[in-house]
């Protein structure tokens, strides 16, 4: 067994503190969902560190507002706005066309929560289309950019949700299968980890790292938006092994992926509280699930992904 990464910082480090020290000067970054939450402070966390750093959100108005904040508290002016509707393959197609130039990291942030049962115009159920399959055409998509940057790192948000459950793969949609909002989740969740395992695996030969994580339970957010009950209903003591965080902390494990040097070469892992987390144990809210990172089944979700792509008129290069 390969030894663990691990890394000075913890569940209490925030953003800032890891990308201190780091300079972006040069690079060029897209977070999406960056226009609040822990998007939006992963973005000025990389402005602070001198990168040139693209908001990809779905509302526009919101990602001005959030990029005029970044820049006034960074003084960096190199932070820009773009449309991106990841539940909406066109918009993806849109965004990955519209973009020139290398691309040296992508945050792979913005995702769904628990939401009642939904589809897309395209019949996808909404979680698993906005949290991996609209990122993986987003990924992909952006390929070449990544891989003209020499050393890019691509960085999913994933969840400790993930281990409630694996990738319906017969049924992803919830055609036949009762519709559950976190096993939706949970599927979406797992997905974006075993994107990572193989994208990492293909794109190796191109220096192009891949990641996920999980960032810790963080309610200040508008990913809780759609949850009956409110956040004093659960225990946030951190018995079941749960990291409780604040924004700040909350954006530290992307950060780290996306642009400490402590991580440089590493691929296809996923961590949490700035560290590679170690196997799931049941009942105890950490780790990573054995099926998240099998390899088998993260080339299966890639097939499967580039085909309902295909399907819907925008096939996967």
């Amino acid at each position: 067994m390969t030894q663990r990464v691990t890394t000075p910082f913890g569940a209490t480090s925030t953003a800032a503190e890891v990308v201190a020290g780091v300079d972006l000067t040069g690079r060029r970054a897209v977070v999406t969902g960056a226009a609040s939450g822990i998007g939006e402070e992963t973005a000025r966390a990389l402005a602070a560190a001198g990168a040139e750093v693209t908001l990809a959100v779905r509302d526009p108005a919101a990602g001005e507002r959030a990029a005029a904040e970044i820049v006034a508290s960074t003084g960096n002016r190199a932070v820009h706005v773009a449309a991106l509707d990841l539940a909406d393959p066109a918009s993806v197609a849109a965004f990955t066309a519209a973009w020139q130039g290398p691309l040296h990291i992508l945050v792979a942030n913005a995702g769904v929560m628990a939401t009642p049962e939904r589809r897309t115009a395209r019949g996808w159920e909404l979680q698993f289309a906005t949290n991996h399959l609209g990122h993986f055409q987003l990924a992909t998509g952006l390929h070449d950019a990544l891989a003209a940057a020499g050393g890019a790192r691509v960085v999913v948000v994933s969840s400790v949700g993930h281990v409630n459950g694996e990738v319906l793969f017969d049924d992803v949609s919830f055609g036949h299968t009762p519709y559950d909002p976190w096993v939706a989740y949970s599927q979406s969740k797992t997905a974006n980890v075993l994107f990572a395992v193989e994208a990492a695996r293909r794109w190796a030969g191109d220096g192009i790292a891949v990641n996920a994580l999980n960032p810790g339970r963080i309610w200040s957010t508008n990913l809780s938006r759609h949850l009956a009950n409110p956040p004093s209903a659960f225990d946030p003591s951190g018995a079941t092994g749960v990291s409780v965080k604040d924004i700040p902390q909350g954006a530290a494990t992307s950060v780290l992926l996306a642009a400490s040097p402590l991580v440089e070469g590493v691929t296809g892992k996923y961590f949490e509280d700035s560290q590679e987390a170690g196997p799931y144990t049941e009942g105890v809210r950490r780790g990573v699930a054995d099926y998240a990172l099998d390899p088998a089944k993260a080339l299966r979700l890639w097939a499967l992904s580039a085909e309902l792509l295909a399907e819907a008129g925008f096939p996967v290069a």
